[in-house]
C-alpha cells in the first residue's frame, strides 16, 4: 500500500461571479487525520481562467475540464493566462489544451466480443473499469485512493459512493470478494481522512456525500468473510453516521443533514457548497441567474445532486421543472431508510455498548414513525416524501416508496399496497419506471435505473412478494440483454417504456461501462435462475 501522505485542510469556494458570497464553514480534516497538503478545488487555484473555461463551455461537457490535470503549476498557468487573454490572437481553448491534458473516457476504446454472452461481457470488463491504487499528483483534482477501485466508465472516471454497493453486487458474483474488500478500505480511509465519503473522490466533491450505501456493503462482505469484517470497518461507520447526524442537535432550524421534527431527528439531502457545482458550472449558472435565485438554488441544486437522482420531479415543488426545485426543504424516504439501516448495523457492531446501541435503537423508532405518521399515504398505499417546510407529504409517486421494504421497516399491509402500486402503476415492459412523470429529467419515466430494480426487487421478495419481484428482474434482464445484442454496451440507465428507445434526459449523453447496471445485471440473472 503506498503510503498516505495526502489529505484535506480546507475547501474554498471561489466564483469570480459572486465575489461576496457567503458560505458554510469551511469542511476541514477530522482531527486525527494526517495532513501534509491542502486539497483546492479547480476554482479556488485558477480563479477567473476557471470562470471563463466553464462559462464559454469549451467543453461541452463541463466535467472534462475539472478533470483535466495542470501540465505546469497552478500559479504559472494563471499568470501566463493574465498577460495573454487580452491579446488579439488569443484563442481561449488552445490555451486550455496547451496548459492542460484531457481525460479520456473510460472504456471508451473497448471492443466488445459479439461472441461473448452479456454476462461474460461484464466480467471481462471488470479489469478495464478497474483504477490502480493512485498517485498524489500535482495538478489533478483527484483524491488518490491507497486500494485499486472500479470506476462506473464513460466520463465517471472515479469511485462514485453509492454506485459501487451495486457495483459490489456483480463482483460478489463474479468471486471478485478481493476487489470489493480493496474498495471498503478506500471508503473507510476517505471516513478517516476527509472525515466522510463524498459523491467521488475529486475535490470539487468534498461538499457532498452520495446515498449512504457504506453499512450495507461492510454487510455484502461480511457474508463471504464473517463477521471479522463488522470489527474491521466499525470505526469508519460510526464516523459515517456521525457525518449525517452532525446536525442532531437540530431544534428550531434544521442543521446540515438534520431536521427536527415531532417525532425526533430525521435526515434530509445537504450540500454545504452554495455556488454552481464546479463539473455543471454552465448549468447551474444559467439556470440560478434566469430565476434570479441566489445561494439557496446553487444549494438545493448541489443536494439533488448528492441524492443521487439528479434529477428528479422529487425535488420540484411543481413536480414538473427544475426551476422550482427544493430539495433541502424534503425528508426523503430513502435517505431515511438507509440511516435506519445503517443505525442497525451499528447496533451490531457496537452491541457491548448499551447506551450507544440505546441511542440508535431511539433513533430508529423516530424513523419508522416518521414514516408510518408523515410519509404513508393510506389512501394510495405508497410512501411518499415530506416537506418539513410546507408540512406536508410530497404528492410524488417514486420507487423511493420501496426502500423501506428493503430494510423491513413496512408493516405486511404496507409492503402489500406498495407491491399492489407498484405492479398497477411502476411495472412496465422493461421492468419498473423511476417515478410517474415525464419531466425530461433522467431520474423520471421512461427510465430505468439498476440501482432501484435491485432495491424494489428485495424490498418485494422481503414481503412474500416474489412473483412480482421476480417478474421484475426478468423484464430487466430482458432489457439489459437485448441492449447489449443490439449495441455491444450496457449503459447507465434504460428506457423502460419503450425498449426499442435509449434513455434520455441529464444534462450529458448516456454513458456507457457501466459499473452499476454491470452488477444489479449479475445479481439478478443469478437471481432468475438462468445461469451464466
Amino acid at each position: 500500500m503506498p503510503a498516505i501522505r495526502y489529505f484535506f485542510v480546507l475547501l474554498v469556494l471561489l466564483t469570480a461571479c459572486r465575489a461576496d458570497r457567503k458560505t458554510d464553514a469551511p469542511i476541514t480534516s477530522t482531527p486525527d487525520s494526517k495532513v501534509t497538503r491542502t486539497l483546492e478545488t479547480p476554482d479556488a487555484l485558477l480563479g477567473q481562467l476557471f470562470v471563463d473555461v466553464q462559462l464559454n463551455r469549451i467543453f461541452e461537457d463541463g466535467k472534462t475540464f475539472v478533470d483535466c490535470t495542470a501540465k505546469y503549476p497552478y500559479e504559472t498557468i494563471v499568470e501566463k493566462y493574465a498577460q495573454e487573454k487580452d491579446e488579439p490572437d488569443f484563442d481561449l481553448r488552445d490555451f486550455v489544451l496547451n496548459n492542460f491534458d484531457v481525460p479520456i473516457s473510460i472504456s471508451s476504446d473497448f471492443k466488445s466480443d459479439p461472441n461473448r454472452s452479456a454476462v461474460e461481457h461484464v466480467e471481462a470488463l471488470w479489469p478495464v473499469l478497474q483504477r490502480e491504487s493512485d498517485i498524489d499528483a500535482e495538478g489533478s483534482s483527484l483524491i488518490p485512493l491507497p486500494e485499486p477501485y472500479i470506476v462506473p466508465g464513460g466520463r465517471f472516471r472515479e469511485v462514485y459512493y453509492w454506485d459501487s454497493y451495486f457495483t459490489m453486487l456483480g463482483l460478489a458474483e463474479s468471486g471478485e470478494y478481493e476487489r470489493i474488500e480493496n474498495m471498503l478500505d478506500n471508503f473507510a480511509h476517505l471516513i478517516e481522512t476527509v472525515g466522510h465519503i463524498p459523491n467521488g473522490n475529486r475535490t470539487y466533491y468534498i461538499t457532498r456525500s452520495q446515498p449512504p450505501f457504506f453499512a450495507q456493503m461492510i454487510k455484502l462482505l461480511a457474508e463471504h468473510k464473517g463477521k471479522q469484517i463488522y470489527t474491521k470497518y466499525r470505526e469508519a461507520l460510526k464516523k459515517e453516521y456521525e457525518f449525517w447526524m452532525d446536525g442532531k442537535k437540530a431544534k428550531e432550524k434544521p442543521i446540515r443533514h438534520c431536521v427536527a421534527t415531532p417525532v425526533g431527528v430525521l435526515n434530509r439531502y445537504f450540500d454545504r457548497g452554495n455556488t454552481p457545482r464546479q463539473e455543471s458550472y454552465w448549468e447551474d449558472y444559467t439556470q440560478v441567474q434566469k430565476m434570479g435565485g441566489g445561494e439557496k438554488m446553487y444549494r438545493d441544486l448541489r443536494s439533488g445532486a448528492e441524492s443521487g437522482w439528479d434529477y428528479t420531479s422529487r425535488w420540484f415543488a411543481d413536480g414538473e421543472s427544475i426551476e422550482t426545485i427544493e430539495t433541502t426543504d424534503i425528508i426523503p424516504v430513502d435517505l431515511n431508510a438507509l440511516l435506519y439501516g445503517m443505525e442497525d448495523l451499528l447496533t451490531q457492531c457496537y452491541a457491548e455498548d448499551v447506551t450507544y446501541v440505546a441511542l440508535l435503537k431511539t433513533s430508529m423508532r423516530a424513523r419508522k414513525e416518521f414514516l408510518d405518521t408523515y410519509s404513508w399515504n393510506a389512501n394510495d398505499g405508497v410512501f411518499e416524501d415530506y416537506n418539513w417546510v410546507k408540512k406536508q407529504r410530497t404528492p410524488i409517486k417514486s420507487l423511493a416508496m420501496t426502500f423501506p421494504l428493503f430494510f423491513k421497516m413496512a408493516d405486511q399491509k404496507q409492503a402489500d399496497a406498495v407491491a399492489s402500486y407498484i405492479e398497477n402503476h411502476f411495472l412496465k415492459p422493461g421492468g419498473v419506471v423511476t417515478t410517474l412523470y415525464h419531466t425530461g429529467e433522467q431520474w423520471d419515466a421512461p427510465n430505468g435505473w439498476a440501482p432501484l430494480h435491485w432495491m424494489t426487487v428485495v424490498g418485494l421478495q422481503n414481503y412474500g412478494h416474489e412473483n412480482l419481484a421476480k417478474t421484475i428482474a426478468e423484464r430487466w434482464v430482458a432489457l439489459n440483454e437485448k441492449v447489449y445484442k443490439n449495441t455491444g454496451k450496457f449503459v447507465e440507465k434504460y428506457n423502460v417504456e419503450d425498449m426499442g428507445l435509449e434513455a434520455g434526459g441529464g444534462e450529458y449523453p448516456v454513458q456507457d461501462g457501466f459499473g452499476w447496471s454491470n452488477g444489479v445485471y449479475l445479481a439478478l440473472k443469478a437471481y432468475v435462475g438462468n445461469g451464466r
